[in-house]
């Protein structure tokens, strides 16, 4: 068995990615803690509590930070929806998340399982910075860090520039940027080129007829109208579940090393990863960057997920 935490905003996209790693039989998710990001705080515990109550599965949820560590929580529920899964009337409310604050199980859960441990990141880094803020030589016993974040190459989803997650708390993923952990950045450009779904491809997957499969595709109600309108895009797209696939999997991702910074001004400037690609800063990279994936072995994973 292969230890995972996963550290979610639990969204649309969220959802899927765990219900991929839950239903993954070599996989034991020992805690999911929970950030504010695509909603506050409130609705994406509810949703992570939901989600793994769909897959009968038994992982700890965890309560973590309600807002950035220095800025002003701002939301996607434009994107997501204000429920986070499409405001399709599911009953996400009532579940109680086991206690503790998920910085302090982050570090519990880390050491438990030093050198042994894979972190996923679905949303913005604060908990995962508060925790290294704490104990900055925790990013030693983790054995990688799997980040959906940033931009490998293009533009990005909240402005020109920078992608969501890490323009919502640039100065969290400076910290986790910079920390010495051993870290693949999977992002938004892989997901807008290899995740997206057409409303065919979306079908394809409802049809399995699953009660998982009708979820991961009816909660996309919201995101699938952002998408087209906003984005540009052929349907939705699905960015933390390709990057909990190169998690399960690394093969589905090709990877280049390189120097990534995060800026954390304001404006344009706000929440870039500025990735070095001809080294001209003659840094040393830190940073695992995914430049390309395999879509179809990413979407027979997540067929079989909801299986």
């Amino acid at each position: 068995m292969r230890n995972f935490i996963i550290d979610t905003d639990t969204a649309s996209d969220d959802a899927v990615a765990l219900v991929m790693a839950l239903r993954q039989p070599d996989i034991a998710v020992k805690a999911i803690t929970v950030v504010a990001g695509n909603v506050p705080l409130a609705p994406a515990l509810q949703n992570a509590l939901y989600t793994v109550e769909l897959c009968a599965a038994d992982a700890p949820v965890y309560a973590g930070c309600a807002k950035p560590l220095l800025r002003e929580l701002e939301t996607a529920q434009d994107v997501h929806g204000q429920d986070g899964l499409g405001d399709i009337g599911l009953p996400l409310y009532g579940r109680t998340p086991a206690p503790g604050h998920a910085a302090d199980v982050l570090r519990a859960v880390i050491k438990a399982h030093a050198g042994d441990i894979t972190l996923v990141t679905l949303g913005p880094l604060t908990n995962v910075a508060l925790a290294l803020l704490r104990e900055p030589e925790l990013a030693r016993s983790v054995s990688h860090c799997y980040i959906m974040g940033g931009i490998g190459s293009g533009h990005g989803n909240v402005t020109p520039t920078a992608e969501f997650n890490i323009w919502v708390d640039p100065e969290a993923a400076k910290i986790v940027f910079e920390s010495g952990m051993p870290m693949t950045m999977v992002g938004w450009d892989i997901s807008w080129k290899y995740a997206t779904f057409d409303a065919r491809q979306a079908e394809e997957i409802r049809r399995i007829g699953t009660p998982l499969a009708e979820f991961v595709i009816d909660i996309q109600a919201t995101l699938t109208e952002f998408s087209m309108t906003e984005n540009a895009l052929a349907g939705f797209d699905l960015p933390d579940p390709i990057t909990m696939a190169a998690a399960i999997d690394p093969s589905i991702v090709d990877c280049r090393e390189y120097r990534v910074d995060v800026t954390t001004g304001d404006g344009l400037e706000r929440g870039m990863t500025v990735v070095d690609v001809l080294g001209v800063t003659k840094r040393a990279p830190q940073m695992r960057v995914a430049t390309r994936a395999d879509r179809a072995a990413f979407v027979d994973m997540l067929k079989r997920s909801v299986s």
